[in-house]
Parts: C-alpha cells; structure tokens; sequence
C-alpha cells in the first residue's frame, strides 16, 4: 500500500507534522509537489487519519499516568460493549480490547492518585460487567505518541 519514499514521509509527520512541505520535500530529497500528492494520498486511503496535536498532560494538570487492565464478567455485557462504555469516562484517553490474561487494556492520565483512585475505585468498578482491574501507575514515559 505505502512505498519506502511514504514510509519516510509518514516517518517524518508522525515526528513533526507542522514541519512544513518544504523542509520535508528537502529532508527527504523529493519535490516539494511529490511531497504534497503523496500526503493527500495517504490521506485519501486512510493511512493517515488524521493530525493531531500532542499536549503535555503535566501543564494540563495530569501528571499522572496509568495503565489500567481490566477483565470483564461474560454475559453481563460483552467485551466490545464494556470497551465502549469505559471509553466514554473521563481521563481514560485509550482503551484496547486484548487478548491473554485481561480483557481491555485502558491509558488514563489523571490529575492525581487521589483523582486516580477515584475512577477505578467509583466509576471503573462500579460498572457493569467489569470483574476485576490491575492498575500500573507510570513512573516516566520515554517514548510515545498521541
């Protein structure tokens, strides 16, 4: 679907994605017009789906990072529908259906372990269908992207 010459543009955007066409079209030693069908391309297909900007949570008031694994309880709701639903909390920024121990696997950033506590403890255990959870407090990110 994507060639070498789109991988490194893609590679560029997802560093970047203010950077202008210019200075990737000169980075990446392709014309500039090149640059600029190859990204509408990839827009139009869908490998690209859209840009984002990536806040520091820390300035934002949410310093603190969890993972939170949750396992659910089957025939209560299903796995897709407690995904859905937990989606929709506050501070619970990504949430993965997974295999292997635990169900669905949740990227929350919180403004505290206080406020922390509070969304597992009354509104993530509360829920229907959710059996049992095992939080991981982030100590430092070192890579990541939105």
């Amino acid at each position: 679907m994507i060639d070498a010459k789109d991988r490194r543009l893609l590679d560029e955007l997802m560093e970047d994605a203010r950077k202008s066409v210019v200075d990737i079209s000169n980075d990446l030693g392709i014309p500039r017009a090149t640059v600029q069908e190859r990204i509408k391309r990839m827009k139009q297909s869908g490998v690209i789906r859209k840009f984002v900007a990536i806040p520091d949570y820390s300035l934002l008031g949410r310093p603190v990072t969890a993972f939170i694994f949750v396992s659910f309880m089957p025939g209560a709701v299903s796995q897709r529908e407690l995904g859905e639903q937990i989606s929709h909390l506050p501070r619970v920024d990504e949430v993965h259906l997974i295999t292997g121990e635990w169900d669905i696997v949740l990227k929350v950033r919180a403004g505290s372990m206080d406020e922390l506590g509070k969304l597992v403890l009354d509104k993530l255990r509360a829920m229907k269908g959710v059996m049992r959870t095992d939080t991981c407090v982030c100590f430092n990110t070192l890579k990541e992207y939105a």
